[in-house]
């Protein structure tokens, strides 16, 4: 531990036993993280304790702290309210972060004496109406489109004050889309009810609008106001039709809640959210991030961000895991909405059924952006959950070793990026520390050299320049036990877990250090597995037999008279193969370098 991080952590442990934000800056004074705390004085040194227990982006960002502030804070829940304030004043680096560049859109209503109805990604201090902010601009555009069409509103730029001469209405008018108010097809009173009914509509959803146009239309029916409850029933008939078309999630419920999962690789990340409104599920939207850390936080402070900014906040929101801070949260989102906000992580049912729904979305939007698949993102991402990995694992290596009976003792490295072997990433190794049969010692050897090779690559970042996400061994928990100390000793937090076989000699169930996780049960996971495994082992007893075959061939060549291993190596580098050898006549033969007359008789001699 460096001197910087001793200071800090010093610095950390007189810091009060209250609750509080703190601020983490770098040495140019400018704040790099902001974080809420219970107990400011154990949270803050946690930081500072040992590294091999923080994840990646914690790493770094503890490596550009120079310095931090605290502000105490009277209570947990006031501390949440200060950190989301100050992370939209300051937008820290290695905060989660949802940026205006996502695209926030509105419906804008003008104030005018024939008000119109347009989406608009800025609000204007012009004296207009403006609903949202809404993140799904495809949402907004549809409904906007929508309630023109179906409450006849005009989407030109016509001046209707002005009186009309010689004008004529435009083709919305002709195909039922528009009232014609440029031509006083429509009064000014009755332009205003289709206004007022169209914000209901965009306001509350076809299901309020339905309601209040059925109260309106038998008002009008019992005043014998017939032509204007047939007008109200086209209405109605619209939206209704629009309610069949436009759902394509439908619960026998009609709840209002949304839904939140994340799905982790190392390096990207993405968080899908469903909205619901009477059952039905009415916008979805995803984010994508860099390295968000650990997932609990990044739950938390996707929740803080995203209902810091949204107008709605649901009575049930449904996780697809654990959060911290989870009651602190829903105290905040209750306040904010004026009743009980509850933050559910179902186990069965319907509910664990969307959220699944939800999920698979958002690893299908992973895939995409990895360029994997979404059976190898769910492959991997039912890995992770089995290993409980925090991150679905990029990058694996799988390690074998191959020998008979202790001589020609080698092993073999494959690589699988995204859930594919990477065959330019694989590698054999020839043991050289000892001679005998010890795969114990063996993987260790192996091992050590991988490590020393990333020291002296690490900065390229390429090939053994870079760590694997998760290491596996083709052994059972001893072989896990020993790799996982050296790892431990040499101070790399690598994931290690050994690949089982059964008698038959397939894939039976990964192994940890105490105990085996049975893998049969899932497909997904054990068809990756079982791939793995064989491939390390097709590499790894490659190239042994090789070796074997090469100094079985060296052996026969260095019995004949006058050929030793140097001309050995010439004739198998001239000739490529033992066959073509022992083909050869002698004036072929003497055409090898180094290859005398005497030598290539004796040659075609041992073979003839």
């Amino acid at each position: 531990m460096d001197a910087q991080i001793l200071n800090l952590r010093k610095k950390a442990m007189q810091l009060p036993e209250s609750s509080g934000v703190y601020i983490m800056k770098d040495k140019n004074e400018k704040i790099i993280y902001i974080g809420k705390a219970k107990v400011l004085k154990n949270r803050v040194s946690q930081y500072f304790g040992s590294q091999n227990n923080h994840q990646e982006k914690v790493r770094k960002m503890v490596s550009n702290v120079a310095t931090f502030e605290y502000i105490m804070t009277d209570s947990e829940f006031e501390a949440l309210i200060l950190e989301c304030s100050l992370i939209k004043q300051y937008s820290p680096k290695y905060n989660i972060l949802l940026k205006d560049d996502k695209g926030y859109h509105y419906i804008k209503i003008t104030n005018e004496m024939w008000p119109r109805i347009s989406e608009t990604k800025q609000v204007l201090d012009d004296g207009a109406r403006y609903l949202g902010p809404y993140t799904s601009s495809s949402m907004v555009s549809k409904a906007v489109d929508e309630a023109l069409k179906i409450f006849k509103l005009p989407s030109c730029k016509r001046n209707f004050s002005k009186e009309a001469k010689n004008v004529r209405p435009c083709l919305d008018y002709y195909i039922k889309q528009c009232s014609a108010p440029c031509i006083g097809k429509i009064t000014h009173q009755s332009y205003m009810e289709n206004i007022n009914e169209a914000i209901d509509f965009l306001k509350g959803g076809n299901l309020l609008s339905i309601k209040n146009l059925t109260a309106k239309m038998n008002k009008a029916a019992e005043n014998l106001q017939f032509e204007k409850a047939a007008v109200i029933r086209d209405k109605i008939s619209a939206l209704n039709k629009l309610g069949v078309s436009k759902q394509k999630v439908i619960l026998p419920d009609k709840r209002e809640f949304d839904v939140i999962a994340l799905v982790q690789s190392k390096t990207l990340s993405c968080i899908e959210v469903f909205r619901f409104f009477n059952g039905k599920l009415y916008d979805s939207e995803d984010f994508m991030f860099n390295d968000v850390g650990d997932s609990k936080t990044a739950r938390m402070e996707f929740l803080e961000q995203y209902y810091s900014r949204v107008e709605k906040v649901p009575p049930v929101i449904l996780l697809d895991g654990e959060t911290d801070s989870r009651g602190v949260i829903s105290e905040w989102l209750s306040k904010k909405l004026k009743r009980k906000v509850k933050i559910i992580i179902p186990k069965k049912g319907k509910n664990l059924e969307i959220v699944e729904m939800c999920k698979n979305n958002a690893s299908s939007k992973l895939s995409q952006k990895l360029g994997r698949t979404l059976r190898e993102t769910s492959a991997l991402e039912e890995l992770a959950q089995l290993l409980s990995l925090n991150f679905i694992p990029e990058y694996i290596e799988a390690y074998d070793i191959s020998n008979l009976y202790g001589s020609e003792n080698v092993a073999g490295m494959v690589a699988f990026f995204n859930g594919r072997p990477l065959k330019s990433a694989y590698r054999k190794f020839k043991i050289k520390g000892f001679e005998g049969q010890d795969d114990y010692g063996s993987m260790l050897e192996v091992i050590t050299r991988r490590l020393c090779e990333y020291e002296k690559l690490k900065n390229t970042k390429e090939g053994f320049g870079k760590l694997p996400d998760l290491i596996l061994l083709d052994g059972g928990k001893g072989h896990v036990s020993v790799v996982k100390a050296l790892l431990e000793e040499k101070g790399y937090n690598i994931p290690v877990f050994g690949m089982v076989k059964d008698d038959k000699h397939r894939t039976r169930a990964i192994s940890t250090q105490g105990e085996e996780v049975v893998i049969n049960r899932n497909r997904s996971v054990f068809t990756l597995i079982s791939s793995i495994q064989e491939e390390v082992h097709r590499f790894a007893i490659g190239y042994h037999k090789k070796l074997r075959q090469k100094n079985t061939i060296s052996s026969e060549l260095n019995e004949i008279p006058g050929v030793g291993p140097k001309r050995t190596s010439v004739l198998l580098t001239y000739f490529k193969s033992m066959a073509k050898i022992k083909e050869s006549q002698i004036d072929e033969l003497c055409k090898v370098p180094g290859i005398t007359k005497p030598i290539a008789t004796n040659i075609y001699n041992n073979f003839h």
